[in-house]
């Protein structure tokens, strides 16, 4: 009797979808939020460096070199970026060089690096080489520049992942993108040229 209600048992597949279905469910909605997010991203990076491309694009015409301008157009990219991601980090910079070649190499100004810490500090000697008295680890200036200097105008945007993936996959917090672009201003006038450089300054 006993052993008849156990082979009938063993052959019984009801409820057998349900249980696979328990197993499986959590790893489906792990992925399904994994690409909802990924997804969520690279719709953010595109729009961002559309915005990137505009923003800069305007900045480099005659009166974006305002600083007026140059802020008002600063607070248009935050006000988007904010309507694509609520409470987000925005950092925006402006780096100016004298040509494209100086803004895709980005070296850094010529130091001595005596405590071999690899950052020009603790009163190391420098050239300056474009007179800002400042040493610069990319070799650019800070600002949107003058008549044909090149500009790289980078945006980064961190904020919080849009679905809590990273509790379970122990993925940090914070999502951070940036989207960035290199462009010439307008020769309205003459381009400016640094000065030879003097005496070795020293970092700070």
């Amino acid at each position: 009797m006993i052993r008849r209600g156990s082979h009938r048992l063993g052959d019984d597949r009801r409820g057998v979808t349900a249980i696979e279905f328990g197993l499986l469910a959590p790893v489906l909605c792990l992925l399904l939020m994994g690409a909802f997010d990924m997804a969520h991203s690279l719709y953010l990076t595109a729009v961002l460096q559309g915005i990137v491309q505009k923003t800069a694009r305007d900045g480099s015409l005659e009166t974006g070199t305002q600083a007026a301008q140059q802020l008002l157009l600063d607070n248009r990219v935050r006000a988007q970026a904010a309507a694509l991601v609520n409470n987000a980090d925005v950092t925006l910079t402006r780096r100016f060089y004298r040509t494209f070649s100086d803004a895709a190499a980005a070296k850094e100004e010529h130091y001595s690096d005596t405590d071999n810490d690899g950052t020009c500090d603790h009163g190391e000697p420098y050239t300056d080489a474009n007179n800002n008295n400042v040493w610069d680890a990319d070799g650019g200036d800070a600002g949107e520049g003058g008549a044909k200097d090149r500009v790289v105008y980078t945006v980064t945007v961190s904020y919080n992942h849009l679905l809590p993936i990273y509790n379970f996959i122990g993925l940090d917090k914070k999502q951070t993108i940036t989207a960035h672009t290199v462009l010439q201003n307008q020769p309205y006038s003459d381009q400016g040229s640094y000065a030879a450089p003097g005496a070795d300054k020293h970092c700070v």
